[in-house]
This record gives C-alpha cells, structure tokens and sequence, in this order.
C-alpha cells in the first residue's frame, strides 16, 4: 500500500537579531578608535610645533658652520635671495636661491656661498660651496647630505687630496659673461692639468663626477646673474648676522 501522505516542507532557519549589546560593544569600539586617533595627530602635530624652532635653530648652526668653512676669511655671514633676477635680501616671505654672503672683520665681502646638488651613486649628493669673486675661484665646498658607500664614496668628504681641490678652483666668467670660460670637470685620479679640474677619487668616480656636475651647473647658473649685482653688498656695517 502507498503511503499518500505528504511530506512536511523543511522550514528555514530563522535569522536572529544581533543581541543590543553586540551593537553598542562596536558603537563603544569605534568611539574609542576615533579618540585615540584624534588623540595621535593631535600629539604629533604638538610634537612637530614644540620642535619646530629647535631644529630650525640646528639648520641654522648647521648651515652657519658651512658657510665659515667654505669661506675662511668670513667672520660674519647674511642671506640673500636670488629671486627673478634679482638679488635681494631674505626674508621669510623671500622666495628664490639662497645666496650666503660671508664679511671678513672690516665688514667688507669675503664671498658667497650657495648650495648645489646632483645625483650620487647612491642618491643625491647636496652640498655648500663658497666663492671668492676676487680670485673667481671656487674656495672650498661642505657636504650638507650624502649616502655614498662608506669607505668608498663617502671619501668626498674625507680624502684630504679630494678636498685640495676645492681650495682654489676656478670658475671664471667668459668674456660675455654668460657661462664659464671653462667648464668645471672631474678627471680620472691622476689626470689633472688645469687649475677648474677635480682629480677624482679612485674608486670613487660617480661621487667625485657627482660633486663635479653640481660646482658646474650651479655656476654656470648662477655667477652670470650674480656678477653685476655684488656691488650691492661689498659693505657692510656690524648688523651682518
């Protein structure tokens, strides 16, 4: 005999509600996320104001430092800008090229200085220069950052023969005064015959090359906008910085 009963229809399980406290445990959880981020920035950004003038004070020494060893004869120093053309004084809102300008002790111009950069091995190599405009002569140059290979690219700030070359390296204006006479090179160790060459480090070529092509192309740049406008700060009284 058939069984002509129906079968029940299975029921699908119902979907509970999540229980009011699961809720508020992740309203409670996000609240106290947002807190502690608010928090965060908040002491980040206190952190970064409270040593905002010290580090501003050490780039200062820092770059103070520099500028009287790129430039011995200076005894006091001030900044200008280059800006449109124009050699001005610098000022907070000053924007342009810092241009250094070193005064010996009878406040008369000893030089400028100025920083220059170009790629490394590693990374980019920055660096302050001083220029004596008397003898057009490159007199000596700081290394503001680097990350060359120790023992071998971070000679450029340690070979005291690399470091020669800087003491009197010139960098003299054409006749036109629109560029170098003679554009600054680096050599091979050994090759040196002119006095606006850099005798490389051996070893060490594309960091010695680097510090080459950075004298160069801010020279390059810079001496003819600069050389008609040094009249405007061969003196100066005792309010150099």
């Amino acid at each position: 005999m058939s069984d002509n009963s129906s079968a029940t229809p299975e029921s699908s399980p119902e979907l509970s509600p999540a229980p009011a406290s699961s809720a508020q445990n992740s309203a409670a959880m996000i609240r106290t996320l947002t807190l502690i981020a608010t928090i965060s920035g908040l002491l980040v950004v206190m952190a970064v104001e409270l040593t905002r003038p010290l580090i501003a004070e050490n780039q200062r020494i820092a770059v103070e430092q520099a500028i009287f060893q790129v430039l011995p004869a200076a005894v006091s120093w001030r900044e200008y800008r280059l800006s449109e053309e124009k050699l001005v004084l610098a000022e907070e809102t000053t924007t342009g090229i810092s241009i250094y300008a070193g005064f010996d002790g009878k406040g008369e111009l000893s030089g400028i200085a100025s920083e220059a950069a170009a790629q490394g091995y590693a990374d980019t190599i920055r660096l302050l220069y001083g220029y004596n405009p008397e003898c057009e002569c490159i007199t000596g140059i700081k290394i503001l950052k680097s990350a060359e290979t120790p023992g071998l690219g971070d000679k450029i700030f340690k070979d005291l023969n690399f470091i020669a070359n800087f003491k009197a390296l010139v960098a003299k204006l054409n006749g036109q005064q629109d560029g170098l006479e003679n554009a600054i090179v680096t050599v091979k160790h050994g090759k040196k015959t002119d006095p606006w060459q850099i005798d490389a480090i051996s070893g060490a070529t594309v960091s010695s090359r680097a510090i080459g092509k950075a004298l160069n192309d801010s020279t390059q740049y810079l001496l003819p906008r600069l050389v008609n406008q040094l009249s405007n700060i061969q003196s100066v009284e005792g309010d150099a910085q």
